[in-house]
């Protein structure tokens, strides 16, 4: 069972920048919710952009796998934090929430690409 930093949901946790990198060696669904701007000064690459201050991102949430585990982060972890409950709320089965966001990742050295 998982635990959540985000509100203790089953599937929902919050993880650290090297145990975040584990998983996107595997079969996951990645998503940066940053705007667009943040998106295009660095990401982590393979990543796409979801927007969760955007219309529509619900919607675009919706078409995602729900039974795929799914990896998120932000800019310091809060809107990813109030993206992965909302994807629980969906239906999601495992939902990983990168803890620090993009800022933390950077601090462990990690890749990011523009």
């Amino acid at each position: 069972m998982a635990l959540s930093a985000c509100g203790g949901a089953q599937g929902q946790e919050a993880i650290g920048p090297k145990d975040f990198e584990g998983k996107i060696k595997g079969s996951t669904q990645r998503i940066d919710v940053r705007s667009p701007e943040e998106y295009a000064s660095g990401h982590i690459p393979s990543f796409q952009n979801i927007n969760i201050a955007a219309t529509g991102f619900k919607d675009k949430m919706a078409q995602l796998d729900k039974n795929k585990p799914v990896l998120l982060y932000c800019a310091v972890g809060g809107r990813s934090a109030q993206a992965a409950k909302i994807l629980r709320d969906m239906g999601f089965k495992e939902v990983y929430d990168l803890k620090g966001g993009i800022r933390a990742w950077a601090n462990a050295g990690l890749k990011t690409v523009r």
